[in-house]
């Protein structure tokens, strides 16, 4: 039976092995950083169940890594690592073709087919899949998958996998780790209701009774928890428990999946123009060796800014039909 814990284990030997790689190469800070990552993935059901039976030292020791990690992050620089010459790259760019896309494409294949088909099979009584989400259990065995698939297709000997994925782990330094970290921070604020707060604030500072007031307040904040959140789906929970369902849906009888699909697409804008959007933003920056990392960001302002002015628009003018 696979659970999403094999999996961890897996990503946990996979950044134990960059870190004994930057330690090699003297890059302390780096190898620190990953390595401790890789604990905190391989002990995480160690945690989970000692904090059921009472016991609170193992998630009180992963709290002090975590504050380890923000310590560590500010000693990390991008250095140049070794990779193949130009010339070399190029020649296999131009032998290899469209089949460079194939590993790509079998990611998003292989999570359907095991969304779809996944939670059906079994080996006599025994389902394939465990507990958990079958989501986000068939994307990391996709990845796998794709991972063979990409030594297939380019005949490279399987440690090419390994020095590559270090590689571009070191590339994007402490910024890897960002998503998950903003995705942790979305759930501390809906559990610490955060939601009811700002509730409170909007219905303190504008007029409740005002439709286009409270769709701005709506739209603007998606904007804002963004922006400072890195997430759209970290910021609606909260904008939705603060202002979409009680003063939208509520007291002003919005619909609710108009309402919260434009909210999504709303908050979107945010990601565009922030750096705590790291995988979309910073990560691009630092793959292409950009000299300013707020390039991508600067790229897209035209673009967030117009598509914020419509979404609110289309949200005053559809969601009230």
């Amino acid at each position: 039976m696979l659970t999403i814990e094999h999996f961890y284990l897996l990503l946990a030997l996979f950044l134990a092995y960059a870190g004994l790689r930057n330690l090699r190469d003297r890059r302390f800070a780096h190898a620190a950083f990953w390595i401790l990552i890789a604990g905190l993935f391989a002990a995480g059901k160690f945690v989970l169940e000692a904090s059921k039976a009472g016991d609170k030292l193992p998630a009180q020791l992963a709290g002090a890594g975590v504050i380890a990690l923000a310590l560590l992050a500010t000693r990390m620089r991008r250095e140049p690592i070794d990779e193949a010459p130009h010339a070399q790259r190029l020649a296999s760019a131009q032998r290899l073709g469209h089949k460079l896309f194939v590993p790509a494409l079998i990611i998003p294949v292989v999570t359907v087919l095991i969304v779809l088909f996944g939670p059906t099979l079994a080996f006599g009584v025994t389902a394939l899949f465990g507990e958990g989400s079958i989501t986000l259990i068939g994307l990391a065995l996709a990845c796998v998958v794709a991972t063979f698939a990409a030594i297939l297709v380019t005949r490279e000997r399987p440690i090419a996998a390994l020095g590559e994925g270090r590689r571009l782990l070191d590339t994007m330094g402490w910024a890897a780790l960002l998503p998950l970290v903003l995705a942790t921070l979305g759930g501390v604020f809906a559990a610490s209701g955060v939601g009811e707060a700002v509730a409170s604030i909007v219905s303190a500072l504008i007029p409740a009774d005002s439709r286009l007031a409270c769709v701005l307040a709506y739209g603007l904040g998606m904007v804002l928890f963004t922006v400072i959140m890195g997430n759209a789906f970290a910021a609606f929970p909260v904008m939705t428990a603060g202002i979409g369902l009680p003063l939208l849906i509520q007291q002003h009888g919005a619909a609710p999946a108009i309402l919260g699909s434009i909210g999504m697409l709303t908050g979107y804008c945010g990601t565009l123009m922030t750096p705590m959007a790291a995988n979309f933003n910073l990560v691009p920056a630092a793959l292409l060796e950009l000299d300013d990392p707020n390039a991508v960001i600067r790229a897209q302002l035209p673009t967030a800014i117009p598509l914020l002015l419509v979404n609110l628009a289309l949200m005053y003018w559809l969601a009230f039909r």
